[in-house]
Formats: structure tokens, sequence, C-alpha cells
């Protein structure tokens, strides 16, 4: 009786010990610095870059836009569109939450929200002028399957356009590999797609396709092809309202 006291005592022990053991590298996951990663991984705190935007409908015609875009700090940016012949010299300011759309003809800014789209298709205002995660969401939780990172972030602010994200990150690169994007009650609006890693020079490293599709939009997809994302450092007057009518002096 004795020995099998012993024997179940032991066994206790060394099962609390594996336990403290799992428990001590799930604390060593954090969610919070492994975000930011993402960020610096994804982009430059202050850089240009060229994107080729294009929505493509359930019959398969397509539209394209091309823009030049410029980003400072965690909540300034600037997108100016460069093609079509329609849209070329109109502007988008975000500072914050806060966006604006410039249309020359008109000659002064238009105030825009997050969820509506300049451009049609899935990707709404605040996927064309997205800041970096981690300035709007929290990171609730993390565990690691395999060879990504599952992160649940969490909306800071209802101002943000999803108030959820289930981000999948790669182990290795630490960028995402997906995104799905939530609505408070729980409906999945989009699911975004990272792909096609490539170097773009002076260490950043990152997916060269992001693609969208949404189930409020059966049939429709959308994707960003990266050109150019490089660093360079801004005056903040570029994110300015009476600058909108000169980005294209910047290129």
């Amino acid at each position: 009786m004795m020995m099998k006291k012993t024997l179940i005592f032991l066994l206790a022990l060394l099962v609390s010990g594996f336990s403290g053991i799992i428990g001590a590298k799930a604390a060593d996951l954090d969610g919070t610095a492994i975000l930011h990663q993402v960020d610096e991984n994804l982009q430059p705190q202050s850089y240009e870059m060229y994107r080729k935007l294009i929505n493509i409908e359930p019959d398969g015609t397509k539209k394209e836009f091309v823009l030049y875009s410029v980003k400072k700090g965690q909540d300034k940016m600037v997108a100016l569109f460069l093609s079509p012949a329609s849209e070329k010299g109109r502007s988008t300011l975000r500072l914050g939450e806060n966006m604006w759309l410039y249309i020359p003809n008109v000659g002064r800014p238009i105030r825009i929200t997050s969820l509506q789209s300049v451009v049609g298709g899935v990707f709404n205002n605040s996927d064309i002028l997205r800041l970096d995660y981690s300035s709007e969401y929290d990171a609730v939780s993390i565990v690691q399957e395999g060879d990504a990172y599952l992160l649940d972030l969490k909306a800071k602010t209802n101002a943000i356009a999803y108030d959820s994200l289930k981000m999948r990150v790669d182990v290795k690169a630490l960028v995402p590999t997906t995104i799905e994007c939530y609505a408070a009650s729980g409906m999945l609006i989009k699911t975004l797609y990272y792909k096609n890693t490539k170097d773009f020079g002076d260490g950043v490293v990152r997916p060269s396709v992001l693609e969208t599709d949404s189930p409020l939009y059966k049939g429709y997809k959308s994707m960003m092809i990266y050109a150019k994302v490089q660093k360079r450092e801004l005056a903040d007057e570029v994110f300015s309202l009476n600058y909108l009518a000169r980005i294209d002096e910047l290129r």
C-alpha cells in the first residue's frame, strides 16, 4: 500500500512538472510583441510605395487602379491615384480614424468613412489606407499551432472598421498569412490573404500580394499587388488637407 501511494505521488509530481513546462512555454508567447514585429516586417515606420489594386467581378470583369502611397508613424497615410485616367489626381488622406478624399474638380477635401470604398470592390477605405495593426488592435490571446501563431485581436475603439481579427502568422517570417475580419455581432466580414513574399530591399521582406473575398460580396474578389515598398523620411506637412493637391510632387 505504501509503495502504491508513493508511485501515485511520484506520478502526480511528474505530471505537475510537465504542466509547468507547458505553461512556461505558453507564457513565453507574447501576442503584443509578436503583433508589433508583424507591423515592422510589413512596413517601415516611414515609407513610400506603389501598388496596383484590382477588382474582379463574378463574370471575370476587372477594374484596375494604380496608387502611389506614403505613410509616416502609426497614424498618417496618403494615397494618390495614378490611373485610370478617370481617377488620376484624386488623393486620400488618413489621420488616425479620420479620412478625406480630394477630387481635383471639386477643389476641396470631402470626409469619407473607413467602411466606404473609394474604389468599389471588396477592399474598403480602411484596407486601402491601413495603419499598423498594433495601433488599432490589442492582442487578447495567442497560441502556436504548428508553423503558425494564431492571434485573436480586439479593436481598441468602436471607430475601427473591424471589431475583431483572427490573424494567422508565419512563425519564421513573422508576417500574416490570413486574417479573418469580424463585426461586433461575430459575423465574418471578409478574409485577407497575404501571398508571394518578396525582398523589396533595405531589409523589407514581406508579402507582395494581398487578396480578399467576402461572404457579403459573393463571387467578387479584390487584390493589391505591391511593386515597391521603401523607406523614406517625410515631413508632417505632407499629411495635411492643404497638401493633398500636391502629393504628386513627391514622386
